[in-house]
């Protein structure tokens, strides 16, 4: 972050202090219930099918909570499987030759709460990760290398930079500062960050710009790792952009980051979702010092607002009982199917088919 920007940002802080977000830090113990529920029906059924749909993720956080999943439908046959590396819940349904309409609609239910890390009362308590955890956390993926460029980058950024979250934020900065979001990606994108680097094309959605994040961390030695989930609510602290308008929700899938630090723990980031806030929030094109977009980028170091359901944390994702000779999933947060030895686009739910719809309250 360059000088200049950086008084820009400070300048509007004043005003940025007005906005709704201002009082996140209220709402941090408020619990939220949410029920999920996920339908799909395979089109034009071809000597059997498959589906696979993302659960919430298994392990409570303090953050979110678990309640349940159900489901009913016509398949013959339906397994809860936990990928063997990452442990991300995947529900897979199978249906037989000569089912005509295959159908199941999966029901979930969690709780959760809004994060924010306050970075001037760390806990001793809060250790480090273990030698293995650390390799884990900073090991590269197929998309996220973390030598050649990658690592060339982060050391440019992280430079005088002392402590993990010196170096997290400085990353974070970064990638505000240099990344934008592009609306003809398709989806979420693939966060091939490689790529992004060579050609110094910083365009994408979340599943670049974090995965960018996450690549650049892990390359400078920083734990991360991406958080992949849906938006299931509108956002209570004033950004239209940063919430879903109406109960279904099947194009609302967004990834998120975080980074460990001792006496913090796992500590949440999103630099895309400051990025889209410039572009979407009302009226459009916001510049980086708009206040609105300084609110939002101090909040999102730190803080998470969790209008938001986290299924996993999973890269390199093979589904289970797969018949079809694919490469496997640069993550796992869409619903997936096949039939008739052909991959379903898990991008286009009109025609897949699928529909997700999310309902809530404050509890």
């Amino acid at each position: 972050m360059n000088r200049r920007a950086f008084l820009r940002s400070t300048g509007a802080a004043a005003a940025a202090a007005a906005l709704p977000w201002r009082a996140v830090a209220a709402s941090v113990g408020d619990w939220r219930s949410y029920e999920v529920s996920t339908r799909v029906t395979i089109l034009d059924p071809r000597g059997g099918a498959r589906a696979w749909i993302p659960l919430p993720m298994v392990d409570d956080m303090p953050w979110q909570l678990a309640l349940g999943n159900s489901w009913r439908g016509n398949a013959s046959r339906v397994q809860v499987h936990a990928d063997g590396k990452y442990g991300a819940a995947i529900l897979a349904a199978e249906w037989p030759a000569g089912e005509r309409e295959p159908v199941i609609e999966v029901t979930s239910r969690i709780r959760t709460r809004d994060r924010a890390t306050d970075f001037s009362r760390p806990d001793p308590a809060i250790m480090r990760l273990s030698a293995a955890e650390h390799a884990f956390y900073t090991s590269a993926t197929e998309l996220i290398p973390t030598d050649g460029i990658v690592k060339e980058t982060a050391q440019e950024i992280v430079r005088g930079a002392r402590s993990d979250i010196d170096k997290a934020r400085a990353i974070y900065e970064w990638v505000v500062e240099n990344t934008f979001r592009d609306p003809k990606t398709r989806g979420c994108g693939w966060g091939d960050i490689q790529s992004m680097l060579e050609t110094r094309n910083f365009g994408g959605k979340c599943g670049d710009l974090n995965a960018m994040y996450v690549g650049l961390a892990r390359a400078a030695g920083v734990p991360a790792r991406d958080v992949y989930g849906i938006r299931v609510a509108p956002s209570i602290h004033g950004y239209r952009s940063l919430g879903v308008g109406n109960a279904v929700v099947s194009k609302a899938q967004h990834c998120r980051a975080e980074f460990h630090a001792a006496g913090f723990g796992w500590v949440p980031v999103d630099p895309a979702d400051v990025r889209k806030v410039m572009l979407e929030e009302p009226p459009t094109h916001l510049k980086i010092d708009d206040a609105k977009v300084v609110a939002a980028r101090q909040r999102l170091f730190g803080g998470w607002e969790m209008n938001w359901l986290a299924y996993n944390m999973a890269h390199d994702v093979v589904l289970p009982g797969t018949t079809v000779k694919a490469p496997k999933l640069a993550y796992f947060m869409y619903v997936n199917g096949e039939t008739g030895g052909e991959r379903l686009d898990q991008l286009e739910p009109d025609s897949f088919k699928y529909e997700i719809r999310a309902t809530g309250a404050n509890t």
